[in-house]
């Protein structure tokens, strides 16, 4: 080996990419780029062939290329999906089948034991079957994960020695808040706060042993009766959005554009009507660390109450507003039109919808047709109060918050004095 090192030694400390037949005890041996590199490897391949576990030494070709010349593998991240498909997972109805879970069987059986000819019945009752339960999560924003059959779970049997059979435990299912649950078109259940329960389906009784029936007229009973079935019920779910404000306008009014001006959410925004087709919340923060709710609803035509253009499933969205926000388009003709018809809209929807604290929003101030607009729709509304914006350019939009927090404390005192349940966010 001596004269090879000095051979070796010669050779200039060049990289070279070659690949050679190394060996390895199931490792990687880290490379070098020179050939005292590849001698140093060869003595230690020579050496583990003198070791005793040489057999169990894997044969494997390695590449003498440095390791900046290799590719760096990261780990791939999750691509983010656009807020235009974020949409098509947003679920506001749901029908679903629900059962309870079947009580265990009660048994019939008799004490044995040796020296105790007559030890009398010992069998035991079986345990209720399981409940099938709405809860309402906090975290949860959508009907999308509700799946349309849910069965409870059953209960255990009886056994000899008089023992009972285990209750099964509850199945409970987590909706949003703002679950409404219908049966038969009537409604059930308004699961509006966190943590809310509701029981879709009672499970089945358990079964009674013989044991059960052990009396002085009957001192053998032969008798066990099966669980009963758990409780069957078709219910359909509908979500109507928790926010403090609803944005009420037509198609392309520029409520989705005015909601990412006030908030941080990101609705889409195109140029042609009918762009936002499930509401979106925004959340706005104030420097007292207070927080209002504004939801975008989508855009609303004549004869929606009539469910024309998905209407009803539009305004069963606004029930829950505590105040309106008025979104029009001053860049239209007569834009108070635009606001009667919205409010007779909501009113034949629901009486008194229309009727709740209000303000209208005078959108697209920034185009020149729309400053006539704003001055005739000023002395055509006077009841309520008129606050013209631009959303593209952010023009008066501190007015606008500002007003939103007047409407948000009027709420709280209205709250206190009604000891009505607070919407927080």
């Amino acid at each position: 080996m001596g004269p090879e090192r000095e051979r070796t030694s010669d050779v200039q400390d060049q990289p070279i990419m070659t690949t050679r037949l190394l060996l390895s005890l199931r490792k990687w041996i880290p490379l070098q780029t020179s050939m005292d590199g590849f001698w140093l490897l060869q003595c230690i391949a020579c050496n583990r062939l003198r070791h005793p576990d040489a057999n169990k030494v894997l044969l494997r070709h390695f590449t003498g290329s440095c390791l900046k010349y290799a590719k760096a593998r990261g780990f791939q991240k999750k691509r983010r999906l656009s807020e235009k498909k974020l949409t098509r997972y947003f679920v506001d109805q749901r029908r679903i089948t629900v059962l309870g879970g079947k009580g265990g069987d009660g048994i019939c059986t008799f004490h044995s034991e040796p020296r105790k000819e007559f030890g009398g019945p010992d069998g035991g009752n079986g345990g209720n079957g399981g409940q099938v339960i709405l809860k309402v999560a906090r975290q949860v924003k959508s009907l999308l994960g509700i799946k349309s059959y849910y069965r409870g779970i059953d209960g255990e049997p009886g056994a000899n020695k008089n023992c009972y059979g285990k209750n099964a435990v509850n199945t409970y299912v987590l909706v949003p808040i703002g679950t409404v649950v219908k049966e038969d078109g009537v409604i059930v259940a308004d699961l509006s706060s966190h943590g809310e329960e509701y029981v879709a389906s009672y499970g089945g009784l358990g079964g009674k042993g013989n044991r059960f029936y052990l009396s002085n007229e009957n001192r053998a009973p032969m008798i066990a009766t099966p669980g009963e079935p758990g409780q069957h019920r078709i219910l359909q779910l509908e979500l109507r959005t928790m926010a403090h404000g609803g944005m009420v306008g037509f198609p392309n009014a520029g409520k989705s554009t005015l909601l990412r001006a006030l908030s941080n959410a990101l609705p889409a925004v195109a140029e042609y009507p009918f762009t936002t087709l499930n509401p979106h919340i925004g959340v706005i923060k104030y420097q007292d660390f207070e927080q209002i709710a504004v939801a975008d609803i989508p855009g609303i035509i004549r004869c929606a109450h009539q469910n024309k253009g998905l209407g009803v499933s539009f305004l069963k969205h606004i029930e829950r507003c505590r105040f309106l926000l008025f979104v029009l388009d001053l860049s239209s003709l007569e834009p108070w039109q635009q606001l009667e018809y919205l409010k007779y809209e909501l009113e034949q929807y629901e009486k008194g919808l229309s009727e709740r604290p209000s303000c209208v929003i005078g959108n697209k101030i920034d185009l020149p047709e729309a400053k006539n607009n704003f001055l005739l729709l000023r002395e055509k509304v006077k009841q309520c109060r008129i606050i013209p914006v631009s959303a593209l350019t952010g023009e008066n939009i501190e007015e606008l918050l500002m007003h939103l927090r007047e409407l948000y404390d009027d709420y709280l005192e209205n709250t206190k004095l009604n000891d009505c349940t607070l919407v927080k966010w």
